[in-house]
């Protein structure tokens, strides 16, 4: 008997089946990975020297608005990071 997830993988393969990607195009994922999660801790990183400095000085307002900036560079950066992936799937195989 299958399970009720195994049931909803069958139906989702029927109406939009598994892209089937060359070894390029995983090759060129991964490096697009890699790329964006150094982007991504590099601005952590300035950013939370710079939370710290505003914590230390005791202006909380400041800390809380550089977290917000860096929760949306990171949104930012993960939606580009979407982009060029979608588009490395849509290549011609």
């Amino acid at each position: 008997m299958k399970t009720a997830y195994e049931l909803a993988m069958e139906r989702l393969n029927k109406t939009a089946p598994a892209v089937k990607l060359t070894a390029e195009q995983k090759q060129r994922l991964a490096e697009l990975d890699s790329k964006y999660a150094a982007k991504i801790a590099e601005r952590e990183i300035a950013i939370d020297g710079d939370i710290t400095k505003a914590v230390a000085a005791g202006d909380e307002e400041q800390a809380n608005e550089l977290r917000r900036q860096m929760a949306a560079e990171r949104k930012s950066l993960q939606a580009e990071l979407d982009g060029k992936k979608d588009a490395v799937r849509q290549e011609k195989r």
